[in-house]
């Protein structure tokens, strides 16, 4: 494979694991019972945010092993 292909596989699979984790963060956002990002951002609750960077690192650990193989 050339360094041209490598590159472009990079940037595709990182486009999908990105929009996996967006996909995934949005359909944890309508199953909480809360607004979660409004919990986040204007009542500044850390207990929240913590607790949904624990998740978004999860999953993205999980896209990782999923695309890496």
């Amino acid at each position: 494979m050339n360094i041209g292909q490598l590159i472009i596989n990079s940037l595709v699979f990182s486009a999908v694991g990105i929009a996996v984790l967006f996909v995934a963060y949005f359909i944890i956002e309508k199953i909480t019972p809360e607004n979660t990002w409004k919990k986040i951002t204007q009542e500044n609750n850390t207990a929240v945010a913590l607790v949904f960077a624990a998740l978004i690192i999860g999953i993205s650990m999980i896209i990782s092993a999923a695309i890496h193989g």
